[in-house]
């Protein structure tokens, strides 16, 4: 099975977004193969289903200061933070082919995480009752999902190298007790976000046991 690779570089959200509803109504309509969108935002937070606008903690004229945007999406889980030097991840893809059943998908996307860390010699873990990835007691990798008629879309923001400070505008994911880190803040040197993608697609690749790249 083959998944076709995006790499967009920094796309402000309302786009993004955009560009996933089209796709997801494609796949739906199996006008197209599962898809892979890797990506950052300029800096935007965003607020799923089961969120509360009491988790940004700030007043809007700070966020205006910083030019970041406000945006409720049908994602699951509460608030969460995006912008450069984060990945964001995007698959758009068909669990009829996979396993229907969505507990399963977020699962899988945690392990794929997981896989990446370990190609940088880090241990990712699981925290009970919390969805996304931890190094100790800081958290790594937010995940948020949608799915509609079995097609997934919304995904994964994984921490790279974004400016940390702004996670203290909100209560990430709701969290009001645990920190947030980066690959960079735990290696203590800078990474290439090409080198991060590729390590991120090859993670994909055997989780997800498939073929991702550029097709058609």
């Amino acid at each position: 099975m083959k998944w076709h690779l995006l790499r967009l570089g920094i796309v402000d959200y309302e786009q993004a977004h955009s560009l996933q509803k089209q796709i997801l109504q494609d796949r739906i309509d199996n006008k197209c193969t599962d898809h892979l969108i890797l990506l950052q935002h300029n800096p935007v937070i965003t607020i799923g289903r089961g969120g509360d606008n009491k988790n940004i903690i700030v007043p809007q004229t700070v966020l205006d200061s910083f030019h970041i945007k406000v945006y409720e999406i049908e994602r699951g889980g509460d608030v969460t933070y995006h912008g450069p030097g984060q990945l964001t991840g995007y698959p758009i893809i068909d669990l009829r082919n996979y396993k229907k059943d969505v507990h399963w998908y977020l699962r899988q996307l945690e392990e794929t995480i997981i896989r990446f860390l370990s190609y940088y010699n880090i241990v990712g873990k699981r925290v009970s009752g919390l969805t996304g990835v931890w190094v100790d007691d800081e958290k790594i990798a937010a995940i948020g999902v949608a799915v509609k008629r079995w097609v997934t879309y919304h995904g994964f923001a994984l921490n790279i190298n974004p400016d940390l400070s702004h996670f203290k505008l909100i209560n990430p994911c709701g969290i009001t007790d645990k920190e947030v880190t980066s690959l960079v803040k735990i290696l203590g040197f800078n990474v290439d976000m090409a080198e991060v993608e590729d390590k991120i697609v090859s993670a994909f690749s055997d989780i997800f046991n498939v073929e991702i790249g550029i097709y058609g």
